[in-house]
């Protein structure tokens, strides 16, 4: 239930408010004599408003970027640490008194008025304001006074950050893994000569000793089929495969996740990543693998009123989506960008090789739409038919380049399947070519530029990519050049270094031998957040031939509130650490030409790096997939809850096409799921020095930054339509 905010006017705050409080005001004398003659909200509002504006307009940049009349990341990156504080106090007293519907809080409203609160606490102790609120507003009144200080941190301090965090191709953690691979063979087997597990494929023969069958399975962890079918969907067996090492309390939200219905599927692989004999050189370093696997107690609390995060999930037949798309069914095409279309097939592609805990489709698991029944996912008979008429939807779109095969994950079709979506998206795209032979100058359709296959396999099941794999790839990838399509990437989500592994290299190797770019899309969870962890991330994965492409904040309400690192965090990462790989224009026609030969990757950028003397090349953009409008990093902070939670105005990412319909969707409302005293406290819960972080509470804006040209479309030899099909503004 909403509680009024008239209610909270008269509600009191906390000891510990009281004394941040004090310290606010003692701190800024004129904010205290402001809030001590203001005899109403008015007053209050026009004092500070008038004080701050004072400053700004010292700097004619700053002051034409809060009116909104400069834009961009130039502008951006003109101002001061100064100017970032005017411009939110000015933008909190611009939107005073807006009410927000919090999803986090299940349509809560949210109220942001924060000077008003202060005004409230010092005259009658009251409005209900959190001790997180005062600790953001201290912070904040201490960057617009100059007392707080950003200090960027040098190179040799990031590159000593991302030093502590080992990779899994470091032979001390290969050995670890080693262990943890016996360790789960032996238990495997004795599930198996107990009857307690069985398949028809994988068993013993009579009459085998202990080390014989040891080795037989030794030969089945080889074959991806074994993971898939001894994955852990159990918390006693996730337990037992980990040498019963998870504590009580972890045990208690597992069997709570269980008990709620929440899928668990994790295959023996990926178990093997984790610790169970934690070695002193690398604490903490399998903290992003545990957090995939182990869910939070926000989730479980959630799970059944977890809502959808993005806008265009919701389809009904006959109506366009959020960004006005019609697309022929309700669930087997996403799509928001002109140029982009996701297609998820009606096979095991549904499912994955694990459930990561902070799925962006959490709420398709949760509704049922996506599972781990791999016997219920094999595709219908009438799969062939509707995959005619999904591409029929793709041959007479006027402007799509881009598919995304994906899922669930893509690798997860068997090859039949996979090969059989290849070949008939071969097709289309040569039936849309041989159309525009017969269309005029000015009125051609733009035809398919570049294929992409989403899987998170090369990580969660590295055996999936097989030498018949690689064949249907190779050949799909020598045919559609030859018909114009330019572009083949894999797209993965690599989270953690300690992910990198020699099963997973080999993997890479045998992609990119196909000719397969490897892109990786980072999901930018709490563990992962770390100072260095990204970074080090970066240099693993160019080392063994990866390109970065996205660093994701995490999406989603409070399901997703213990895995979320915040967005202010997100810049603070793009702007002091990731900022060591920033590669210079001169080299932009180098790795422009990466995907054109994929088997060389792995070479040219370690010979880039060693030019450039990069540690990492910064490929990848900060951002948010936001609902309805697309992936951006450009905001600004317009509001606070009492509860110290930051109140994000999301625009466009301005550098690419959008959708015709976007222009009336130009801002979307994010509150973040915790406030940033929340975030800094898990940090240090696990292990980090808070001072590595204060500059944090000052990154209160974000503007994405421009997509490195590797990223750009091939341009066409002709003139693409301007008109739109399969939209709401066909008539554009």
């Amino acid at each position: 239930m909403t509680t009024s905010p008239h209610k909270l006017d008269h509600i009191a705050i906390s000891v510990k408010s009281h004394i941040l409080l004090r310290q606010l005001l003692r701190e800024n004398p004129i904010l205290e004599e402001i809030m001590r003659n203001a005899r109403n909200e008015t007053e209050v509002l026009v004092g500070v408003r008038n004080w701050v504006l004072e400053e700004i307009k010292k700097n004619k940049d700053a002051y034409h970027f809060y009116k909104r009349e400069k834009h961009g990341r130039e502008a951006f990156e003109k101002l001061s640490w100064k100017d970032f504080a005017a411009i939110r106090i000015l933008d909190y007293i611009d939107n005073a008194g807006r009410e927000f519907e919090d999803p986090n809080l299940r349509g809560e409203l949210a109220i942001s008025n924060p000077i008003h609160l202060i005004w409230l606490a010092v005259t009658h102790g009251t409005g209900g304001a959190k001790p997180y609120f005062f600790k953001d507003m201290l912070m904040l009144f201490r960057q617009f006074s100059g007392e707080f200080k950003r200090n960027i941190p040098s190179k040799e301090q990031v590159e000593e950050w991302m030093d502590r965090w080992c990779s899994g191709l470091d032979p001390r953690i290969i050995k670890l893994r080693e262990e943890n691979k016996e360790r789960i063979i032996k238990v495997i087997i004795s599930k198996i000569d107990k009857g307690e597990i069985s398949d028809q494929k994988f068993f013993f023969a009579e009459g085998l000793s202990q080390e014989q069958k040891y080795l037989k399975a030794l030969e089945w962890w080889d074959d991806r089929l074994f993971h898939l079918k001894f994955a852990v969907k159990s918390p006693d067996l996730l337990n037992e495969l980990l040498d019963n090492s998870l504590d009580p309390d972890t045990m208690k939200v597992l069997y709570e996740a269980e008990a709620k219905g929440i899928p668990f599927f994790v295959n023996p692989y990926y178990l093997s990543l984790l610790h169970v004999r934690v070695p002193y050189f690398a604490v903490g370093a399998d903290l992003a693998i545990r957090y995939y696997v182990i869910y939070s107690q926000k989730l479980i609390d959630e799970y059944g009123n977890i809502v959808a995060w993005e806008k265009e999930d919701k389809v009904k037949p006959g109506e366009p989506n959020a960004a006005g798309w019609y697309l022929p069914n309700d669930h087997n095409i996403h799509r928001r960008y002109p140029e982009v279309a996701i297609l998820i097939p009606d096979t095991m592609g549904r499912a994955c090789g694990g459930l990561c805990a902070s799925c962006q489709r959490m709420y398709d698991f949760q509704r049922g739409n996506l599972n781990f029944n791999l016997d219920k996912l094999k595709p219908k008979e009438s799969w062939d038919d509707k995959l005619d008429t999904l591409l029929e939807y793709f041959e007479k779109d006027s402007q799509l380049r881009d598919i995304l095969i994906t899922g669930g994950d893509a690798l997860m079709s068997s090859d039949k399947s996979l090969e059989k979506i290849l070949d008939r998206v071969y097709t289309m795209a040569a039936n849309k070519v041989e159309a525009n032979k017969n269309k005029p100058e000015g009125e051609k359709y733009a035809h398919i530029l570049r294929i992409r296959l989403g899987s998170r396999l090369p990580v969660y099941l590295p055996q999936r990519v097989t030498p018949e794999l690689v064949k249907i790839l190779g050949d799909f990838k020598k045919k559609a050049s030859k018909i114009g399509v330019q572009q083949f990437f894999m797209q993965t989500h690599f989270e953690s270094p300690m992910e990198v592994t020699p099963e997973a290299h080999k993997a890479i190797k045998l992609l990119n031998s196909a000719g397969w770019t490897v892109t990786n899309q980072h999901v930018f969870i709490t563990a992962a957040s770390r100072r260095g962890h990204a970074s080090k991330l970066r240099k693993v994965l160019n080392e063994i031939g990866i390109i970065n492409y996205y660093t994701f904040s995490v999406k989603g309400y409070m399901e997703n509130s213990f895995n979320f690192a915040t967005n202010e965090r997100a810049v603070q990462e793009q702007m002091e650490e990731k900022v060591i790989g920033k590669i210079p224009e001169k080299y932009y026609s180098v790795i422009k030409e990466f995907p054109n030969n994929a088997g060389a990757i792995e070479t040219e950028m370690a010979q880039l790096m060693q030019e450039s003397t990069l540690p990492f090349l910064g490929t990848d953009r900060n951002v948010l997939n936001l609902p309805g409008v697309g992936k951006s990093l450009t905001f600004r902070t317009i509001g606070i809850t009492r509860y110290g939670r930051r109140i994000l105005e999301f625009e466009l990412d301005h550098t690419r096409k959008h959708s015709p319909l976007m222009k009336q969707m130009d801002k979307v409302i994010i509150i973040e799921s915790k406030s940033l005293s929340e975030y800094l406290r898990q940090l240090e819960d696990i292990g980090e020095d808070m001072l590595d972080y204060e500059s944090i509470w000052g990154y209160s804006i974000g503007e994405t930054e421009q997509r490195i040209p590797i990223y750009d479309y091939p341009d066409y030899d002709y003139k693409v339509t301007n008109n739109y099909t399969n939209h709401l503004d066909s008539s554009n």
